[in-house]
């Protein structure tokens, strides 16, 4: 799901998230976005939020976002996990497996 609108905070209050600040111009975010996709279709069980950095500052600004892209996995609004440039899918399913148990 693209951000669209400012209810960040609403989406991400209850059960695991995954969030991908990205910018359209960056490479390695666009290398990130297949890896993405897989697990958003793999995880139903999860949500999966997509925000674009260059329309959304504040919110890369609030989460401290220096580098794309920068992928967050939060547990009931808050972050468990976080890393920075591209992360291979199996890492991110050991995230999601990790906030599961």
């Amino acid at each position: 799901m693209e951000l669209k609108n400012e209810n960040f905070k609403e989406e991400i209050k209850e059960g695991i998230t995954l969030v991908d600040f990205y910018a359209t111009w960056c490479g390695p975010c666009k290398m990130m976005h297949p890896v993405i996709d897989k697990i958003e279709e793999q995880y139903k069980d999860i949500k999966v939020i997509k925000i674009d950095v260059d329309q959304h500052e504040d919110l890369a600004h609030e989460y401290g976002v220096m580098s794309i892209p920068t992928l967050y996995l939060m547990k009931n609004g808050e972050p468990v996990e976080k890393n920075i440039g591209f992360t291979p899918q199996e890492k991110i399913e050991n995230w999601i497996k990790e906030q599961q148990k």
